[in-house]
């Protein structure tokens, strides 16, 4: 696996701990436990702009680490 590979993973990892810190926040009835989800979200979030900031410098540095997608139909 390559460096762009492992980087897209762990990129997509952290987006879906965000969904997951979400909907664990809509999930529970405890006020205190949606507050720390919702923060928890905001974190990872956080991490997951500077993490793709840095994956897009380093695609546009060395093209072959881009991953290609499938289009969406």
């Amino acid at each position: 696996m390559t460096v762009g590979q492992k980087l897209h993973q762990t990129l997509n990892s952290l987006e879906t701990a965000v969904a997951d810190m979400k909907t664990y926040a809509l999930d529970t009835q405890d006020k205190v436990a949606q507050q720390m989800f919702s923060n928890y979200a905001r974190q990872l979030e956080d991490i997951v702009h500077g993490l793709r900031e840095r994956v897009n410098y380093i695609v546009s540095q060395e093209p072959q680490y881009k991953v290609y997608q499938p289009q969406q139909q």
